[in-house]
């Protein structure tokens, strides 16, 4: 797989520079083979495309899957034997190995289960060089050769402000840019106090800031009350999206270009920002598809009950007409900015701040993701609402072999701890009787604020 990253870097800006004709025809190619490849190497798709053509001209062809029925099938599902359900768990476990290769040759990641199933999903040779490849190109989209030099002279410092903990995504990329990157790579967590927050990166400096949306939201206030004073030449925002006012105020803030994507770890290439407000997907690697309950096909216009994403560059587990539980809208006309790939917008990942009075009547401000709770043992799914401004309501479901008692001592400690670092010592946490419940899409909040 070496040396892959240059021709597929070359492959994609010569696609996307040939239009939607040149698109199609590497979607369609790409599809046809992994679908062979999947139908040869994968019990499961083996059994699931038993009554499917053998040449898929449609991919409405091929039978709808979802987080659920794949994990409950996992050593069936993945196309190399050696990649067992219970060699990764035991991997994942293990939060020294955070940012190593599994079995020397995959990366290894997990999910906190928004669907209700936390997932666990295995990265190829070949996806790390699509997305080294497509990053490229949101880059290329983003800056002009003299932000690039603005950043090489600002010494290339990144900031990176994420989950802490578990084998997440940004946990894992954060890992490896220290082992490259090294003093020039910053990583905080979304549980360090604002003020704290500040000071780190003040010290620090960066030339890149990547953090989630709502930290950038908190971030662009500080800002402009002169207590943060970084000048980034790229914030770069993720796992949420922010209200369509809130991009131009945190780049003015920063005096930054702002850059969002919309993305999963069962597809991490899936879109990028356009100076517009739209997100374009990269379809010659993606097959996205909005479709409404009956997983019939959404009119581009019109805002679909779920998607469905087919990722075309992992070979080790295929991911195929994949219901994600995301609601899009995809444009219905070539967007304004120029770019070929489809263009789509987002509901249900902009994030509301969580508000609460301190026990001096000032207000303190966190993002959802500083409460988020997870790796705890025998927790399945946690879901907490802000029902009052000093009432926390936590639903639990916990796994078949956990002890709820002790669970529930757990997650309220885990909860306080947080809460009394922020300086919070008057917010009730109230357990709930009722077990977390589903958003429209069929995915869980694992924090919902006060409205």
């Amino acid at each position: 797989m070496r040396g892959w990253a240059p021709r597929l870097m070359w492959d994609a800006w010569r696609t996307k520079r040939g239009g939607l004709a040149a698109l199609k025809t590497k979607q369609r190619l790409r599809l046809t083979e992994m679908v062979a490849f999947a139908r040869d190497n994968s019990r499961y798709y083996r059994e699931l495309y038993r009554d499917v053509p053998e040449d898929v001209g449609d991919i409405k062809l091929l039978p709808v899957t979802d987080k659920k029925k794949l994990m409950a099938r996992f050593n069936d599902w993945v196309t190399d034997p050696t990649v067992t359900i219970e060699t990764v768990r035991e991997f994942v476990d293990n939060p020294k190995l955070i940012g190593d290769k599994f079995l020397g040759r995959y990366t290894a990641l997990t999910t906190s289960g928004t669907t209700g199933t936390p997932g666990i999903f295995i990265w190829d040779d070949r996806t790390m060089s699509v997305i080294s490849a497509l990053a490229l190109r949101m880059l290329s989209s983003w800056l002009t050769v003299s932000d690039f030099v603005r950043i090489l002279v600002g010494g290339g410092r990144m900031s990176m402000v994420m989950g802490a903990g578990g084998h997440f995504a940004s946990a894992v990329a954060a890992a490896r840019l220290r082992k490259r990157r090294g003093k020039r790579m910053q990583a905080l967590s979304v549980h360090t106090p604002l003020q704290e927050l500040v000071a780190q990166l003040n010290q620090f400096q960066p030339s890149i800031l990547a953090p989630y949306a709502s930290i950038a939201k908190l971030l662009a206030s500080e800002q402009q009350a002169g207590r943060l004073n970084i000048t980034p030449v790229l914030t770069v925002l993720s796992a949420e999206g922010l209200p369509a006012g809130e991009y131009g105020r945190v780049a003015k803030a920063f005096g930054s270009k702002v850059g969002n994507s919309y993305a999963a770890t069962e597809c991490p290439f899936l879109s990028y920002s356009c100076e517009h407000g739209w997100l374009h997907v990269n379809s010659d690697w993606v097959i996205l598809e909005p479709v409404d309950a009956d997983y019939q096909p959404t009119p581009p216009g019109e805002q679909s009950h779920t998607v469905l994403i087919s990722n075309l560059a992992n070979l080790v587990q295929p991911i195929l007409r994949y219901d994600i539980g995301d609601s899009v809208l995809q444009r219905p006309d070539p967007c304004p900015c120029g770019n070929p790939l489809p263009a789509i917008r987002v509901q249900g990942r902009t994030p509301d701040l969580l508000i609460f009075p301190d026990h001096a009547g000032k207000q303190i401000v966190m993002a959802p993701l500083a409460l988020e709770v997870s790796n705890l043992p025998g927790l399945q799914l946690i879901q907490i609402v802000q029902t009052s401004p000093t009432n926390l309501r936590v639903r639990l479901l916990a796994e078949s072999n956990a002890d709820p008692e002790r669970l529930w001592e757990s997650v309220q400690s885990t909860i306080k701890r947080t809460l009394t670092e922020h300086a919070l010592v008057n917010v009730t946490i109230e357990r709930a009787d009722e077990p977390p419940e589903q958003s429209t899409g069929g995915k869980y909040r694992s924090i919902i604020p006060l409205n």
